[in-house]
């Protein structure tokens, strides 16, 4: 069964189809299993902010778009904007709706809206394995029979139902359900003169009505574009008058209808409610968001954390990598290689030289920076998959709030400690302008990529569990002052968190696996050729003398006030290449024993303060504007060595860290 287009669509030879549900519910999971793609399925919200697209694996000329998820229509997050416009202003065949089986109720009340458009879909009930170890028994048959569409039970993870889907999708044509919720008499009246108003678009006319009456900011944009200005101007007037003769507003008489349907139709069809989420994990769960509890197990994650990537990534396989495996057998036989087939002294210093693209570019990637995102991607992945990164959200959402955000900006704070410039994009799950940019700035500023904050963690690890503390104790400050000083200077409100939980599972270890390769994929795709690169700008600096000139040039800051040897220049000038470069010169300057503890300390602060790498700012500039990358650009870099330098004061004046 193909879905195609209704007949407002005028376009059936278009064969596109949208994945369209809630957070959680396994899109991206089944996006990967339709179409072969591999993409990042998170255990969060807003993980999906980008639309994907793929091609269905038996039918070529078949677009699969997985689209943001959506807490509810009418949307109020950029992303969920974003998939209300794929519904308008794509040419769909037809909608896929991936819904929670375990929460049937909220998967139903976007159903039927879904079903109101009466564009051809199927109802897919996914997690049928965590609904049936609750004890949660549907009648899919009377359900598809209320319906009028297909509705098919999965399991995206293992793969059960899949084959169903992939069937139904790629056969015969199917029409456009014919399903209507009967509203109060007046919201009717209403919605009776709008349909024959308006224009014919990519959904029905009776659903467009109601999304006008509900003050739908996509459906007024796309209407502002293709009805009459007369006409348009006359729907406003009627819709003001019907909202001022109602005592609750006509958007949630809406809902009410839509909700009381959708209790009504969930008795009919659900044999037995289950248990609810019980069990050691559930347990763990709510304790995960208490008050006390909640801390406790964050310290106990950030403990893991900090031994799994410091210790064992950055510590233990580093030195394997570095010294054993590189150091001892790799190095000195390519070395040998390059020095027998090539006679140009200058080649092979390029290549193999002490800023060759092997023996520093190759080595740094590979030997040093490999190892340690790779066991952050791990623990990152397991955090994801396993349903705790939620609930830091609703647990971290008292602290947000002295920033003027919510929890929910957790999650583009945390998304951030992968990579910057892809937690930029995250923020758009965040409601307002005024909260987007506010997590923006505390990205730039005070927030450490995956692979700069493994080299960190492993140098801080090395010298002292003092020296983790003093660090992570003037970035959690720097990050609470930066955020309520933007909290009080730029205008606007704090919005409410509304973020989905779902339930703490066990990690599943192909899905952290597969995720974990898709972004070591993306380490080597984009960060190896930035090393490479900064290697060979490292070469020619050195080759004509222009290194030493800005290690002179920056000395009298580094030295005299960061107190830093003068090479530190060096790396903070190949920071803003990569920041997980610049720590990594610094890494290598600490392995030959040309760091105190102090220093240490006051490096590493400067460095996770500095400014963000160049990608980072071309990503605020597209987000934002060019002037603000500016204006954070030139906020941040006098910032860092400022409390840089505070630091290494204070320090000093204790007598820390001095040998």
């Amino acid at each position: 069964m193909t879905l195609q287009s209704p007949p407002v669509n005028r376009r059936t030879e278009d064969k596109i189809i949208a994945l369209i549900g809630h957070h959680n519910v396994g899109k991206s999971v089944l996006f990967s299993s339709l179409t072969g793609r591999q993409t990042i399925s998170a255990n969060y919200s807003g993980t999906t902010v980008d639309i994907a697209r793929g091609t269905l694996r038996s039918r070529p000329d078949l677009t699969i778009l997985d689209t943001p998820g959506v807490v509810t229509l009418p949307p109020r997050t950029e992303d969920e904007l974003a998939t209300e416009r794929v519904l308008l202003n794509e040419t769909l065949s037809g909608v896929v709706q991936v819904g929670d089986a375990k929460n049937l109720r909220r998967t139903l009340l976007l159903t039927i809206q879904l079903l109101e458009m009466q564009v051809p879909m199927v109802l897919t009930l996914n997690m049928m394995d965590e609904a049936a170890a609750r004890g949660l028994e549907l009648d899919t048959s009377r359900l598809q029979s209320k319906l009028g569409v297909p509705v098919i039970e999965t399991v995206a993870t293992s793969g059960q139902g899949l084959d169903h889907l992939t069937a139904l999708l790629g056969s015969s044509p199917a029409a456009a359900p014919k399903f209507t919720i009967r509203y109060p008499a007046q919201i009717e009246a209403e919605l009776e003169r709008l349909e024959r108003d308006l224009p014919a678009g990519p959904i029905s006319n009776r659903a467009m009505a109601l999304a006008w009456l509900s003050d739908d900011q996509v459906v007024e944009e796309w209407l502002a574009g293709h009805m009459a200005p007369k006409k348009l101007v006359e729907a406003g007037r009627r819709r003001q008058t019907l909202s001022q003769g109602q005592e609750t507003p006509v958007s949630t008489q809406i809902q009410q209808a839509r909700i009381s349907f959708v209790d009504s139709l969930e008795g009919e069809v659900l044999v037995s409610p289950g248990s609810g989420s019980t069990g050691m994990l559930a347990g763990v769960g709510r304790l995960a968001t208490h008050p006390l509890w909640g801390l406790l197990i964050l310290a106990a994650v950030l403990l893991g954390m900090f031994w799994f990537v410091g210790v064992l990534g950055a510590g233990t396989l580093v030195d394997f990598l570095e010294t054993t495996l590189f150091g001892e057998l790799i190095n000195p036989r390519m070395t040998g290689l390059v020095e027998g087939l090539i006679p140009f002294p200058l080649v092979v210093d390029f290549l193999v030289g002490e800023f060759g693209l092997w023996t520093m570019g190759i080595t740094y990637a590979f030997a040093l920076i490999l190892p340690i995102v790779t066991t952050f991607f791990l623990a990152f992945g397991l955090l994801e998959d396993s349903g705790y990164l939620p609930r830091l959200a609703v647990l971290t959402n008292r602290i947000f709030k002295m920033m003027g955000l919510n929890g929910k900006a957790v999650v583009p704070m945390v998304l951030g400690l992968g990579c910057v410039t892809m937690a930029t994009l995250s923020t758009r799950i965040l409601e307002t302008r005024r909260e987007r940019l506010m997590a923006i700035i505390l990205l730039a500023l005070a927030i450490p990529c995956s692979a700069q904050l493994g080299v960190i963690l492993g140098m801080l690890a090395a010298t002292s569990f003092s020296a983790a503390a003093i660090w992570a104790g003037v970035m959690v400050s720097v990050v609470l002052l930066i955020g309520w000083l933007s909290a009080r200077l730029i205008p606007g409100t704090r919005s409410s968190l509304l973020v989905e939980v779902p339930p703490m599972r066990v990690p599943s270890a192909s899905t952290v696996a597969l995720k974990t390769l898709a972004r070591l994929e993306w380490y080597l795709k984009e960060v190896v050729p930035i090393f490479l690169a900064g290697t060979a700008l490292l070469f020619f600096l050195d080759l004509f003398h222009i290194l030493d000139r800005l290690i002179l040039i920056g000395e009298p800051l580094v030295v005299d006030w960061l107190g830093l040897p003068a090479e530190a220049s060096a790396a903070f000038l190949m920071g803003f290449l990569r920041r997980d470069f610049g720590a990594t010169g610094l890494f290598m300057m600490d392995t030959q024993g040309l760091l105190s503890a102090r220093q240490i300390v006051v490096a590493m602060v400067t460095i996770t303060l500095f400014i963000p790498c160049f990608a980072s700012v071309l990503m605020i500039a597209r987000e934002r504007s060019l002037k603000t990358a500016i204006l954070l650009t030139a906020l941040i870099f006098p910032l860092a060595f400022l409390i840089g330098g505070l630091l290494n004061g204070l320090l000093a004046a204790i007598g820390w860290g001095a040998s």
